[in-house]
């Protein structure tokens, strides 16, 4: 998990305290480390799990229509779970400060990506956090705890801190689409619908930045 999230994680407190960057925005070789870093990653989760006689199938990423027809309904459940989570944590910030909340757009992050970088990146990333921060941690944590309360605080919680760039407010509403994902995966175990999930709001988010 270190391996996998360290650098996000100091990468997006560094913005929450000093803001966007010039050189964080992605272009085709600014990207790279990061496409880099994601796929080392995931060849270590598999590194691991053959270590132990174990498989990414084990995790539940198993390849099926009926998944990719189910991560359409995830989709939309977790974007109406976000939308709702918005919509409550705005009110929140009105009441007690008497404006709405404001944070950074993807834009000011991201600035207009070249399609060089995009490709690999909506494409290798719902992998790598869902098959590791979400299918990796939570089985873990099931099978050494055996507690999936514990297992989904983690999970939620590591996930929600390396998207703190888009600013306190905006990354805890987020928390609500994240939870969605969690709570399908430890009822059901199947990875494959929420990486289809996450894998559209990713192509959304890219093509909002053209």
């Amino acid at each position: 998990m270190l391996v996998a999230f360290s650098s996000p994680l100091l990468n997006s407190l560094y913005l929450l305290k000093y803001g966007p960057r010039l050189s964080s925005q992605m272009s085709g070789f600014g990207s790279l480390p990061v496409i880099v870093h994601e796929a080392t990653a995931l060849l270590l989760v598999g590194y691991v799990l053959s270590r132990r006689g174990r498989r990414l199938r084990d995790l539940g990423l198993c390849w099926s229509l009926k998944d990719v027809g189910v991560g359409l309904i995830v989709a939309a459940s977790s974007l109406l779970s976000y939308g709702l989570g918005a919509y409550a944590i705005q009110g929140m910030h009105v009441a007690i400060y008497g404006t709405k909340a404001m944070g950074y757009s993807a834009r000011t992050i991201f600035g207009r990506p070249s399609v060089l970088a995009v490709v690999p990146s909506v494409l290798l990333n719902p992998f790598f956090e869902e098959l590791i921060v979400r299918a990796y941690l939570m089985t873990e944590v099931l099978e050494l705890t055996g507690s999936a309360t514990l297992a989904v605080l983690l999970s939620v919680g590591i996930q929600t801190v390396y998207h703190l760039y888009y600013g306190w407010w905006f990354a805890i509403a987020l928390t609500f689409q994240f939870l969605i994902f969690t709570l399908y995966y430890v009822r059901w175990r199947r990875a494959l619908p929420i990486v289809v999930a996450h894998g559209l709001f990713d192509l959304y988010g890219v093509l909002r930045l053209f």
